[in-house]
């Protein structure tokens, strides 16, 4: 990911609105044992990604400010992924840039976490609902916590409004035995959006293979290349325009399968 400046030129950016408050003020840095406990869970897959997120939500977290920043510098990320350094926050609050382009807040449970990623980094805690909101005001789509380890995790868009907004989040995918599918009130929504386009014989959603939720569309047979960018295109607008749908799905792709 790559990181970008913290309410540049804006009065009421990101580096205003985390300052820390009076409560955090005998804070050792230790991180909230809980907290820990749900990453490690998480990080060998027995501990929900929701769960975590419900914990961050009544927790502390730190921000970190930097007074130097070099340009394209990389960090590491989750699942692999190589976050690169975009430039200097003015406040010295960074944000890192995922590979699809969307930014992130980097927020860490203690202070050892943060040294581990970044030994000259100040530490400034807050709520994490407060981190949340922040990036939310700052057009920041994700938080990841703890990017230098010892468990990194990315928390998705809704996730962050959901933080940000004091409720809980309900994601779009849950599990099953047979593995996981589509939530039933976001598969009704994607049904409702698409179904009605002229040439869409049917819609249903599915989890995605390069995004969170896949929604595959059953076609009249015979559309020209115009007729079918025209029916993507009003399936995006209505999906896009879906109340359920932005506030609970992170990323959508759509395919083209047969009719069910």
């Amino acid at each position: 990911m790559t990181a970008s400046p913290a309410g540049e030129g804006d009065a009421t950016g990101a580096g205003r609105s985390i300052q820390p408050t009076s409560q955090f003020a005998g804070d050792d840095g230790s991180a909230d044992e809980e907290l820990a406990g749900l990453l490690a869970g998480h990080a060998t897959g027995a501990v929900a990604l929701a769960d975590v997120v419900a914990r961050l939500a009544s927790t502390r977290v730190l921000v970190p400010v930097l007074a130097e920043l070099a340009v394209g510098e990389e960090v590491a990320g989750p699942s692999g992924q190589t976050l690169h350094v975009d430039k200097e926050a003015s406040s010295g609050v960074v944000a890192l840039q995922a590979p699809d382009g969307r930014r992130a807040l980097p927020v860490f449970t203690s202070v050892a976490a943060m040294s581990a990623w970044r030994a000259d980094a100040r530490p400034v805690p807050v709520e994490a609902t407060r981190a949340a909101l922040s990036a939310v005001n700052e057009d920041w789509s994700l938080l990841v916590v703890d990017p230098g380890g010892p468990v990194t995790v990315q928390v998705p868009r809704p996730a962050v409004w959901a933080l940000a907004q004091g409720e809980p989040w309900r994601p779009a995918l849950e599990a099953t035995q047979d593995g996981l599918r589509v939530e039933q009130e976001v598969a009704q929504a994607v049904t409702v959006a698409a179904a009605p386009v002229q040439h869409v014989v049917s819609a249903h959603a599915e989890p995605g293979r390069k995004a969170e939720v896949a929604v595959v569309l059953a076609l009249d047979p015979g559309l020209d290349r115009s007729g079918l960018d025209t029916v993507l295109g009003q399936v995006n607008a209505r999906l896009g325009a879906s109340d359920v749908i932005s506030r609970r799905v992170d990323s959508l792709e759509l395919r083209i399968g047969a009719a069910r």
